[in-house]
């Protein structure tokens, strides 16, 4: 293991986002801090952070939450 240091952070995040996240985290028995933590660690690396079960399980709770957003959207989100 190795020994980091975690800060607590105010990010704003879009709703649906959050809740695909969290339902992520919570089927994979993780907190929300780690799953950011692997997310970003596999993207630096330019590796693909999910396999194919838990991506889709993304799917459905996506189609759940009604979460319409794809990759291409990202730098064009405005807030109401």
């Amino acid at each position: 293991m190795k020994k980091i240091e975690r800060i607590q952070t105010g990010v704003r995040i879009e709703k649906r986002i959050l809740k695909v996240l969290k339902a992520i985290a919570a089927e994979k028995e993780m907190s929300l801090g780690n799953l950011l933590e692997g997310i970003v660690l596999h993207s630096f690396e330019g590796k693909v952070p999910f396999e194919p079960d838990t991506l889709a399980f993304i799917q459905v709770m996506k189609k759940s939450f009604k979460l319409d957003l794809m990759a291409n959207d990202s730098h064009k989100l405005d807030e109401k």
